[in-house]
């Protein structure tokens, strides 16, 4: 199905830069092959080539050609489940557990970062969280006592004290820090560019047809020849999801925008990443090129919109947004997009092995934090192959 339309910003990021040149020929047998070159399987890949598997990718499109290149680039340890609302579901040990493995996962975003040869734009910022109406205060007063409670670094600010800080007032706001920003794209093919000088071989256009049980490891067909490997990880995205097992989640549609660059952004406080507390909820933040990223108006359907008319009249309506928080600024919409987006109906990312089908493992991070839930995911596969014990595999497991 298509994962999005419009016009992409991420791409231009990277117009005219040659990044990596791809694998034609098939090796006799890998350790694990990856199915899908997006940021769930380029940071897979990652987390296993550190313990010297010979690894491949495969993907149908190109690499990062799919929802990744939508990707509004947020990474938060804040979820769209709060930590207090998360503690009703699941109870306060694991509620505060996945927060923790979040909260990491930011951190070593910034460390695999760190290692590539490409400037990623991967900045740290404070996130605030408002009130969309007076109802939801009593809603950020309890999340602000839960993260303070399991030390969690937060801010509490009422409607007066957020006079002082931005040029917009709402009824409340919750201010958490150590998150941070990136150019989703830039990262993925820096990613990308790592793993080829480490050895890890990409297959582009390569789209995996049928998998095949052989004693002590499987055999992937492919539109390019099979694929001999002791495991398959799928990390399709929201893409079709290749398991016979029903999956606690739904794929719907957002949209996004990316601005003419704003030459003054005093008015807004450090940078920080925004959003509000209504669901479908508006996002923003900016990049280092003084453009403004924003997203939201959600609905209720799987494919991405193939009206260009419809994806611009969404774009306006996000521009209209933000005219009414930042009055001072000239907005001006450069590029617009639809995008397919996942969410599991308990708001936690699908990630483990097929409860029936040995070496097979999935990696799905439905959800607004799927960029950190790919980080905290490949750690957990890595384990889980390597026949490591691993406590946090309980949390997200498929059959939960």
């Amino acid at each position: 199905m298509d994962l999005h339309n419009g016009s992409l910003f991420w791409p231009t990021t990277l117009e005219g830069e040659q990044v990596f040149k791809g694998k034609q020929k098939i090796d006799k047998h890998y350790d694990a092959v990856i199915v899908g070159g997006g940021m769930s399987g380029a940071l897979t890949a990652y987390t296993l080539a550190q313990e010297g598997l010979h690894i491949a990718i495969v993907d149908k499109r190109e690499m990062a050609g799919g929802s990744s290149s939508a990707n509004t680039g947020l990474l938060q340890f804040s979820n769209d489940i709060m930590l207090h609302e998360l503690i009703e579901q699941i109870g306060e040990k694991k509620a505060v557990k996945f927060y923790k493995l979040c909260q990491k996962a930011v951190d070593q975003l910034e460390g695999v970062s760190d290692t590539l040869l490409r400037d990623t734009d991967l900045i740290r910022r404070k996130s605030i969280c408002y009130a969309s109406t007076k109802e939801h205060v009593q809603k950020l007063q309890k999340e602000y006592e839960a993260l303070i409670k399991h030390g969690f670094p937060a801010e509490y600010w009422t409607e007066e004290e957020m006079k002082e800080h931005l040029p917009f007032v709402k009824p409340a706001a919750l201010i958490t820090y150590g998150d941070a920003e990136v150019n989703p794209y830039r990262f993925i093919q820096g990613i990308l560019e790592y793993l080829e000088q480490k050895g890890v071989h990409l297959f582009e256009h390569t789209e995996a047809k049928e998998v095949e049980e052989q004693g002590s490891g499987i055999l992937l067909h492919t539109s390019i020849g099979p694929f001999s490997a002791s495991n398959i990880i799928y990390a399709t995205g929201y893409d079709t999801i290749p398991i016979d097992e029903k999956i606690g989640s739904d794929i719907n549609r957002s949209y996004a925008i990316a601005t003419e660059p704003i030459e003054d952004l005093s008015s807004w406080e450090d940078r920080a990443i925004i959003w509000e507390t209504k669901r479908p909820y508006l996002y923003l933040r900016t990049t280092v090129d003084n453009c403004i990223i924003a997203g939201g108006l959600d609905e209720d359907k799987p494919e991405a919109p193939q009206s260009e008319e419809w994806i611009v009249n969404r774009g306006q309506r996000i521009q209209n947004e933000l005219r009414k928080l930042f009055p001072d600024l000239s907005i001006n919409v450069a590029y617009s997009w639809g995008a397919s987006f996942g969410e599991s109906l308990d708001n936690l990312p699908f990630i483990g092995k097929h409860p029936h089908k040995e070496r097979q493992y999935y990696l799905l991070g439905y959800g607004g934090n799927g960029t950190v839930y790919s980080m905290l995911g490949s750690n957990i596969l890595r384990d889980l192959i390597l026949d490591r014990q691993n406590e946090d595999a309980e949390l997200v497991k498929l059959d939960r």
